[in-house]
This record gives structure tokens, sequence and C-alpha cells, in this order.
């Protein structure tokens, strides 16, 4: 007796289900899941792989949340699963799993810990799909994105770190905040190592390209009345302001990752404060990861900008360089 779909459909073509554009998370905890949703919702895969080590049921829980949102979303195939063949031909493949600190755990033996976890996840992810865009998320960026780099075996282009777009967006709505302009019309770039010590560039800051720092010399300096250092630190305080009371903080980051798996999967070669390895760059002579203003499209960072820096940006890049690459020596690939 012949089913319901076999009286409704007549199936006149075998085709082989090979995505074109699919995309796998890896880390399914809030940021994974925020990386997932933010993706959905821009259309930007045919099938949305999730990968994670967590007990069955709670991944099972994870995807089905995002299944029954079928209806409302244009990607055909959402899937997960504990073994990495679920991440099979995937063309990007974004990675937020990171270690929790432990109790009395010091920053290099933390930092240990992620590079033992990434030893596994990038053999994994490289074995099943040798072609894709490594995109790190996990923290520390800069220097899991190197680790992530050497371990694969990827030339540099298709290994990008998330780096400083976040920070970037989080300053230029601070500056429009500031201004009463929308942030879109606001455009600055944080620059370097993402988190404290990441670099404003004060001097390329401008609304419809008219230039704060030609209205304000003193603009982001110690000397400045107006405070507007204070827009740095509180873009750089705001993960923390976040993470306070909620315990983390997802959103805006799952936004910031989708608005990169866009200009690679679309081909946008639009310009994002990513990190990318640096060395060559002002004056820098080891294989470090830091943000720079990058060409970001298909083949992942095509191009780096070559933006001009005052000697104190310069010499604050130069800083975060040899201190990543100090904690970097250390580590056991």
């Amino acid at each position: 007796m012949a089913t319901v779909k076999d009286q409704l459909i007549m199936n006149l073509l075998k085709e082989e289900q090979t995505p074109q554009n699919k995309i796998t998370v890896v880390g399914i905890g809030a940021v994974g899941m925020a990386c997932a949703l933010s993706i959905l919702v821009k259309e930007l895969a045919d099938e949305l792989a999730l990968f994670d080590v967590m007990e069955e049921d709670k991944l099972k829980g994870e995807v089905m949340r995002l299944q029954h949102c079928s209806l409302f979303l244009k990607t055909p195939k959402i899937v997960s699963g504990k073994d990495y063949h679920v991440t099979a031909n995937s063309k990007l493949v974004i990675i937020t799993a990171e270690a929790c600190q432990q109790e009395g755990e010091s920053p290099p033996n933390l930092v240990q810990h992620n590079v033992n976890i990434f030893k596994l996840i990038i053999a994994s992810v490289v074995k099943y799909s040798s072609n894709c865009t490594l995109l790190i998320v996990s923290n520390p960026v800069d220097i899991l994105t190197y680790v992530a780099w050497k371990l694969s075996g990827f030339p540099q282009n298709r290994v990008i770190g998330s780096g400083c777009n976040l920070d970037s967006a989080r300053f230029c709505s601070l500056v429009g905040e500031r201004l009463g302009v929308h942030p879109l019309s606001c455009h600055g770039w944080v620059l370097g190592e993402h988190g404290d010590s990441s670099v404003p560039v004060w001097s390329g800051v401008n609304v419809a390209g008219i230039l704060l720092k030609n209205l304000h010399p003193a603009l982001g300096t110690d000397a400045d009345k107006e405070q507007w250092k204070e827009v740095h630190r509180q873009a750089v305080d705001s993960a923390s302001e976040v993470i306070k009371p909620k315990s983390y903080s997802s959103w805006a980051i799952g936004l910031s990752v989708a608005d990169l798996a866009e200009s690679i999967t679309k081909n946008l070669r639009r310009v994002h404060p990513i990190s990318t390895m640096i060395k060559g760059f002002y004056e820098i002579e080891d294989e470090v990861f830091l943000s720079v203003p990058c060409i970001l499209g298909q083949n992942g960072i095509s191009d780096v900008m070559k933006v001009t820096l005052m000697p104190e940006e310069e010499a604050r890049l130069k800083k975060s360089a040899d201190e990543l690459w100090r904690i970097q020596k250390q580590l056991l690939l």
C-alpha cells in the first residue's frame, strides 16, 4: 500500500544531498547558540550543523529549539551531533568552544587547557572539511587563532579570529551615542589585541568623512577635557558589565560573528577589524595574530589595509604583540 508521501509526490530525480553553503558551529553554549540563531536569521547557510560534547539530551534539545523555528527561517537542514562526522563538507566552521577556568587555575594553565581542547577540535574539523575556513571566537581569541593556524596547517587567509570586530562595533555605538548620530554613520577602529589592551585609532574616527581629531586635537588623550578616552574604556568594559548580572554575554557576539560569516559566504569583500597573522606589519617580527582592517570574502582574508598609525598607537600594538609571543612560546602544541 502506497504511503501518503508516495501518493502525494512523484520523484523525478535521485539527488545527491551535498550542501553547497554549510556552516558548522563547534561549541553550543550561550555564544554558540547565539551565533547559530544569528546565522539562521541572516539566511547564510543551506545546512547548519551544531557540534558539542555535551549530554545527548541537552544537545538534542538545543537543536530542536532551532528546528521548531523552521517555518520562519529559510535554512532547510539543521543537524547536530557529538560525532565530528556531522561537520563534514562545511564551508565555514565557527569555533566557540573553550575551557572554563577552574578555581585556583592560573591564566597560563587555562590557555594550555584550551590548546589541548583545540588539538582534538582542529584535527577533527580538518579531517572532515579540509577546504573550510576557520573562524575562531573562543578566548583568548588572538592566541587561539594562532593555535588553530598552527594545528590546521591551513594558509593564514583561511584562519580568522573574530578579534576586534565587536570591540569596534561597541566603540562606534558609543561614539554615536555621544554625538546623537546612528552608529552606521560613525566610523572608527579598535585594533590590536581583543580586550583590555586593544588600541582605539583616534586619528581615524570620523563622521561623514570629518575627522573628529581635526575638530578636537586632544581627542582621546589625557589632556582631553571631554574625556573621549572613556568611550574606549566603556567599549572594553561593556562585556563584563553585561556578564555581571547575567553571568554570560552572547547576543552581540552572535550578531558580530554572523556579520563576519555573511562577508565570507556572500563574498562581500567588506573591511573588518579581525585577527590575522600580523608578522611583517608595524615592525612586528613574530608570528602573532592581532586585529587589523582586513578585506573578507569567499577565500577568507584576501587583503590587509595599510593603516597609518600614530607612533603611540603603533607602540601599543607592538607591546601587545610582544606579550602574545611571550605566552605563545610557552605553549605545548
